[in-house]
């Protein structure tokens, strides 16, 4: 930690010392953890999926849904021992999983709390895609199940909504490593290991959308893919007026349909009226 290199920012500082470009120092800081019944059905089940919600993001995108998060500008500094114990309650709560949505930055932390307390239930690693492949793979043997996004497939689209022009060939090969987990069920048709990739469809990003599931196709007999219709203007947005209106029916059915004609059967797709702040949680912290 005194020379930080957990995502592929590679910013290198002391966060005993300062932040880095995910805005968080040493500490770990969550701004909620609860039964979460709004992810895939697949992963929430009868009870929910026991979410907990950190903060600060090594992607940072200008839009995110969660922008008080990402941002650190709220929540509660807990310890690895606390951590270890909000596994274990919202396991003795009956979740279906541990869910670690933003885990990134945390990684090592994480590790130390599951070294602490392995829950019997699986470990979710929910993730904007943008990892470092060797942190994946030490982390490979802690997790269960893999959540990733993949946003963008064009260099210019990444840079001007992160700043980032590697998204693409960083996350791509990130998921593919992902990918190689066996996907498998248990009795109660839950996902116990594997890949679910989620895209969130861009409003004028259809054609981008397209050029992701090419992508996919190539990995999607190994993992699932949630094709999301959710977009909301949020974050800070008022430079990207493009990014001020929800997506169309049509921008939506057309990379439904391309989905489809790419014959990807593993895929979820969402309701069109998903696309509403009611499910951007309440934060406790």
């Amino acid at each position: 930690m005194n020379n930080c290199s957990l995502c592929p920012n590679f910013c290198k500082v002391d966060k005993a010392e300062k932040t880095g470009l995910c805005k968080t120092n040493g500490k770990i800081k969550i701004a909620k953890y609860y039964l979460h019944k709004f992810e895939e059905h697949i992963i929430s089940g009868k009870n929910g999926s026991g979410t907990i919600f950190f903060c600060g993001c090594s992607l940072q995108c200008v839009f995110c849904q969660n922008y008080e998060l990402s941002r650190n500008l709220r929540g509660k500094v807990i310890s690895v021992n606390d951590l270890a114990d909000i596994f274990k309650e919202l396991e003795d709560l009956g979740a279906s999983n541990i869910n670690l949505v933003s885990p990134t930055h945390y990684s090592n932390k994480i590790v130390e709390a599951l070294s602490i307390y392995k829950p019997n239930i699986p470990i979710v690693y929910n993730t904007h895609g943008y990892e470092n492949l060797d942190v994946l793979k030490a982390l490979d043997g802690f997790i269960d199940v893999y959540l990733p996004d993949i946003k963008f497939f064009s260099s210019s689209l990444s840079k001007r909504y992160t700043g980032k022009e590697n998204y693409f060939e960083v996350a791509s090969k990130a998921i593919e490593f992902m990918a190689n987990k066996p996907i498998v069920f248990g009795d109660d048709g839950l996902l116990k290991k594997g890949t679910i990739v989620r895209h969130l469809v861009l409003p004028q990003c259809s054609f981008d959308s397209k050029k992701i599931l090419d992508w996919f196709s190539t990995i999607k007999d190994k993992a699932y893919i949630n094709i999301m219709s959710q977009y909301t203007p949020f974050g800070d947005i008022k430079d990207f007026p493009e990014l001020n209106r929800k997506i169309t029916r049509r921008e939506y059915d057309s990379v439904i349909d391309y989905a489809i004609s790419l014959k990807i059967e593993k895929a979820f797709y969402q309701d069109f009226e998903s696309a509403s702040e009611e499910y951007i949680p309440h934060w406790d912290y």
